[in-house]
């Protein structure tokens, strides 16, 4: 029995049938999502000689993207197959904190590891200086005060609000300004934390991200050595980065910024900027490197093609100088 103060779901509203053909993928992007990642993690866990900072941050970013999509597939699968499935507030402030504080460790890592690559790259000599544990100390630090800080303010300040409407989340999952549109009475503090929290987050990181990569590559044209494959690794971690903040930033404002975008594409693109990214992100961040395709050689004890340990020549996320 619904308890009145639950909150209820309601996405794309067709018949429960076609409902199903709308799990099954999502099903099978939650087993790629875990079957990469859990791999790929360990993989990195178990080969001592993966132990660098880049692939820890690659180990690191697998588990977040893991994290996230354990967050909302689940609670996705059951509104789509359950139509009278409700959550307290409570748990929906929860599942929000969980979501957003994720992705804004996805944020942090993806910054962390673009700075990572133009200190190995741009300035080798003082690489092994500046990259070791303080970097993850501070790194670990910089991450639990800006991500841990803003989130619980957006979710403070949604918990906070009087919801004297109807209960009926139109997403998936617990996203802020789902929940925030239901609010009754002032919700300008609630609106403007989240544009704080994308001024915060794609405001800071996406230009020194963007920095970072075209040092990388002035640098590698310079050098006259691989320019193609660096530009093209480039390209690839760029493509994935503008589906995360671009599909993220429309979705989480389109109310803020009264963008006229229907509901349903609202939650698919809450479920894009999440999920595709986490999909990818083993392959291009990780298998794609030789040092990766021997680890999983050694792990799972399979050949993958390499000849007698011949090195993947990719620059920008190649082995550490």
């Amino acid at each position: 029995m619904l308890n009145q103060s639950d909150f209820q779901f309601l996405a794309f509203p067709f018949l429960l049938w076609q409902r199903s053909l709308i799990a099954l993928p999502l099903v099978l992007v939650l087993g790629l999502v875990i079957v990469a990642n859990g791999c790929l993690l360990l993989v990195v866990i178990h080969v001592e000689a993966l132990w660098s900072p880049m692939y820890i941050l690659v180990g690191a970013l697998c588990l977040v993207d893991l994290l996230s999509s354990l967050v909302i597939v689940p609670n996705a699968l059951l509104v789509l197959l359950n139509p009278t499935h409700s959550i307290s507030l409570a748990e929906c402030l929860t599942q929000m904190f969980l979501t957003h504080f994720l992705s804004s460790l996805e944020s942090t890592l993806l910054l962390a590891m673009a700075l990572d690559r133009y200190m190995a790259i741009c300035h080798p000599l003082k690489y092994r200086q500046l990259v070791g544990r303080s970097f993850f100390l501070t790194l670990f630090l910089f991450t639990l005060v800006r991500s841990g800080s803003v989130m619980a303010v957006l979710v403070a300040l949604a918990g906070s609000l009087d919801f004297c409407g109807g209960r009926v989340i139109e997403h998936l999952y617990c996203d802020h300004m789902a929940l925030v549109r239901l609010g009754c009475g002032d919700t300008g503090a609630s609106r403007g934390a989240g544009v704080a929290v994308i001024v915060c987050f794609v405001g800071l990181d996406i230009p020194i991200i963007l920095l970072s990569y075209l040092q990388i590559l002035v640098v590698v044209h310079r050098a006259r050595e691989d320019r193609w494959k660096a530009l093209h690794t480039c390209g690839t971690h760029l493509i994935v980065l503008l589906v995360f903040y671009l599909v993220g930033t429309v979705a989480f404002l389109s109310h803020t910024l009264q963008l006229s975008l229907s509901a349903d594409l609202n939650t698919l693109m809450g479920l894009v900027y999440i999920l595709l990214p986490a999909a990818v992100n083993p392959i291009i961040y990780g298998v794609r490197t030789a040092e990766i395709q021997q680890g999983f050689n050694q792990v799972f004890g399979r050949v993958y093609g390499m000849k007698g340990g011949k090195r993947n020549s990719t620059v920008v996320f190649g082995s550490i100088p």
